[in-house]
């Protein structure tokens, strides 16, 4: 089991929101309204670690190791939205979300296939870790500077954790992970080439509640995510390029292969999809 030694891990690094924020280095002058306003929508949208924890729990049944990692998981992600509000609180208690606006982006995600489900958010986590380190460099004020850094460790961590299940997987089924992991790869690493945001967040997850299915599109602001990342944080092709190499580079180490570019691993998933899903042969 692969939960006794995370819990181990993160527990050893963890940080306290008292201790390591350092609220006595808030100046109100280096905080414009437009920063805070996205420290709000950023606030609920990790506020979403709630549904999808229930999509884990759920799909993950038989996988009671993982799950138990989700305690860890939920816990430091839920965090992060705490942190966030407290921000708020402090120092911009008008933009508190309320616990309806909270609430509004708890529903249930449609059942998805758990191997393709847990590249995805890995991804998600190696995109939140560039995203909340370029926060933390457009933002002015000192203290949300250092709530953007620590956030973006915490999201490093957790991406290393799934890497930790996803190599597990490859050993327990091999070419039909491979392939799993290979198919969500070429997906998260192509965002250049797709309207919006390749993240967990703004994926659509209920077909019956289309289009109102992703997080993104139940926050106040729905259009705030490409806003954030193109007109304010400036997410650009140099810090999207960084994305990409980083899922190629753990999708190397994974698949034992090397893969510099997207189509490479791109040919790859073609060349196993086959090998995961030819019946083996009767026996006999």
């Amino acid at each position: 089991m692969l939960y006794p030694e995370l819990f181990k891990q993160l527990e050893s690094v963890r940080w306290d929101m008292d201790k390591d924020i350092p609220w006595d280095r808030f100046d109100a002058s280096a905080l414009s309204d437009e920063q805070a306003q996205t420290i709000k929508m950023n606030a609920i949208t990790e506020w979403a670690a709630l549904p999808a924890t229930e999509m884990f729990l759920r799909d993950n049944r038989d996988d009671s190791d993982f799950s138990a990692f989700m305690s860890i998981w939920f816990f430091e992600e839920q965090k992060h939205s705490l942190v966030l509000m407290e921000y708020l609180r402090r120092f911009r208690p008008d933009l508190v979300p309320s616990e309806q606006e909270l609430h509004d982006i708890r529903f249930e995600f449609d059942p998805a296939p758990p191997l393709e489900t847990l590249m995805l958010h890995f991804c998600g986590e190696i995109r939140l870790n560039h995203w909340y380190r370029r926060a933390s460099e457009w933002h002015t004020e000192p203290v949300i500077k250092q709530i953007y850094s620590t956030l973006s460790q915490d999201e490093a961590r957790h991406g290393g954790a799934y890497l930790r299940y996803m190599k597990r997987a490859i050993g327990k089924f091999g070419n039909e992970a491979k392939a799993a992991f290979a198919k969500v790869g070429v997906l998260m690493a192509s965002a250049r080439r797709t309207a919006q945001a390749l993240h967990p967040t703004n994926l659509h997850v209920n077909k019956n509640l289309f289009p109102k299915d992703t997080i993104q599109s139940r926050l106040p602001n729905p259009e705030w995510l490409e806003h954030w990342l193109d007109k304010q944080i400036n997410f650009d092709a140099v810090w999207e390029t960084r994305v990409v190499e980083r899922i190629l580079h753990n999708m190397s180490l994974l698949m034992d292969q090397s893969f510099k570019t997207v189509q490479e691993l791109n040919r790859f998933r073609k060349a196993i999809t086959p090998a995961a899903v030819t019946p083996a042969p009767a026996a006999g």
